[in-house]
């Protein structure tokens, strides 16, 4: 497949995290466990929040749409790395190759900004409860999911469309375990610029946005907090805030490394492990952040118990 002769790419081998044959049964075994727990963690935890009422509020809702765009971003990209770990064919067609890259970054742009407007949530609970049921009643609460996912939906119709524009004819070999887009863009045979462009606006402008906005609400929130008067109100509010905080903190610290600091040349093991980290990791750490020290979950996950 060779750029002289003109023979176009139909599918791509994905080279995966390792050669070595005693590595990937021992990371297959690692990674289907993860994956394992990742799902029942988030799909767990959403539908204790729509079987318990006392967690129909506009927080735990934003919740158990993280907990679905986890599940679908963590979906998109480990069911195929454990395959290839167990079979010699790496081999994956075009279309699943772009379907893969949508899923996956539907989902995380999604997530961008349900992050966002949990951060805001968050905002005016702690800084305006009285107005709180106004600002988020349910119906608002529902519009925000809403509006999320048809953001992700969109957004990663610009950038398969734009993939659509691309021919691959240098080589069909991806050095990553999954259709990363970058890497695309160095197998193209035609000129990617304008593709890492838009790519590169766009994820500038969704992070600074969504980080910015989470910044000012908490900045806001903190400034409330440090006037409350009880000891007691300022940690039950420094509570409800930091497991989002530390959610905020690995996503965005790992994307920003990923797509708007990208470094240059091979694909070496640090980049692969910020990829795995973000792809695998953070969505099995999410549902188990916001539920260990949450009293609401806890509470609600001993009352199904006690009632099966």
């Amino acid at each position: 497949m060779v750029e002289e002769n003109h023979t176009l790419v139909t599918e791509f081998i994905l080279m995966g995290l390792t050669e070595h044959p005693t590595l990937k049964a021992a990371l297959f075994l690692l990674f289907f466990v993860i994956y394992l727990i990742t799902m029942v963690g988030n799909l767990g935890l959403i539908a204790l929040i729509w079987k318990d009422p006392h967690l129909h509020t506009p927080m735990y809702f934003f919740l158990s749409s993280l907990a679905f765009a986890d599940a679908c971003n963590s979906s998109s990209v480990t069911p195929k790395m454990l395959l290839n770990f167990l079979s010699k064919n790496h081999k994956i067609s075009l279309i699943e190759c772009f379907a893969q890259f949508y899923f996956m970054g539907s989902s995380a742009t999604t997530e961008c900004f349900l992050l966002s407007v949990m951060a805001y949530d968050r905002y005016v609970a702690i800084c305006n409860p009285l107005l709180y049921p106004v600002f988020m009643s349910n119906r608002l609460c529902i519009q925000f999911i809403a509006v999320t996912y048809l953001v992700g939906v969109l957004h990663l119709a610009i950038h398969v469309g734009l993939l659509l524009r691309l021919t691959f004819c240098r080589s069909n070999i991806i050095q990553y375990y999954y259709c990363e887009i970058l890497q695309l863009f160095n197998i193209s045979c035609i000129d990617p610029t304008i593709n890492m462009f838009v790519l590169l606006v766009f994820s500038i402008s969704i992070q600074a946005f969504t980080f910015v906005t989470i910044l000012v609400s908490y900045i806001r929130v903190l400034f409330a907090i440090l006037r409350k008067k009880s000891e007691k109100g300022r940690s039950k509010a420094f509570s409800t805030c930091s497991a989002h905080l530390l959610s905020v903190s690995l996503f965005y610290g790992t994307l920003f490394l990923i797509y708007v600091c990208p470094g240059s040349g091979p694909v070496g093991d640090k980049e692969k492990m910020l990829s795995l980290f973000y792809t695998v990791i953070i969505p099995l750490l999410n549902p188990f952040v916001y539920s260990l020290r949450n009293k609401e979950v806890i509470g609600a996950f001993r009352r199904v118990m006690k009632n099966n």
